[in-house]
């Protein structure tokens, strides 16, 4: 006798949900596949049903959400405003709860090298000579940048509004931090954004 289909959909996402809460709050080798089972409401043999074990379940958690971002970039125009554009590329992902988890103090930095070479982000700079020596350089500034910066901005529970962490982002690129006068005899508080 075979499982309905969204039976087997509602187990498996029930057993992502429950490590992606667990991997926002802890390293993955210190969660057990005993531990997802019991919060999950299912049996460690229910579990193996799904994954191999939990390095595939995050294989299989990062799958979806690269694929997720990939469609995201892929079926849109990018506007001049390529901040905003990749902000909600990633911000739309297919399930923000797992992007938090990959990208939170437990996340691993692999998932960051794949995020950056397997997702197109150097679409978003307009008319950039790729064939110059810095490019890769200037790309690999930009791109880490810009996932550091939503990295924090998602620890931070979104306490910037999207506008206003592209108006940061933005004037950083353009002016650096001086105007922020984080650093010399300046007023240290914060700065409007425009």
């Amino acid at each position: 006798m075979h499982k309905q289909p969204e039976i087997t959909d509602k187990t498996r996402q029930t057993f992502i949900n429950v490590f992606c809460d667990l991997y926002s709050r802890k390293p993955i080798e210190k969660i057990s596949i005993q531990e997802i089972a019991n919060q999950s409401g299912y049996n460690r043999s229910t579990f193996y049903q799904y994954f191999t074990d939990i390095y595939n379940l995050l294989d299989c958690v990062e799958e979806r959400i690269l694929n997720s971002i990939n469609e995201e970039m892929a079926g849109r125009e990018f506007s001049t405003h390529t901040f905003q554009d990749a902000l909600q590329c990633l911000e739309n992902a297919e399930d923000i709860a797992i992007l938090k988890a990959l990208l939170g103090d437990y996340g691993s930095v692999h998932f960051v090298e794949r995020l950056k070479r397997e997702i197109p982000f150097e679409r978003l700079i307009v008319d950039f000579p790729t064939d110059d020596a810095l490019a890769p350089y200037i790309i690999e500034f930009y791109i880490s940048t810009l996932i550091s910066m939503f990295r924090l901005w998602i620890r931070n529970g979104k306490d910037l509004s999207p506008e206003e962490l592209v108006g940061l982002i933005d004037s950083l690129f353009a002016k650096g931090i001086t105007p922020y006068h984080i650093f010399g005899s300046g007023n240290p508080g914060r700065q409007r954004i425009e």
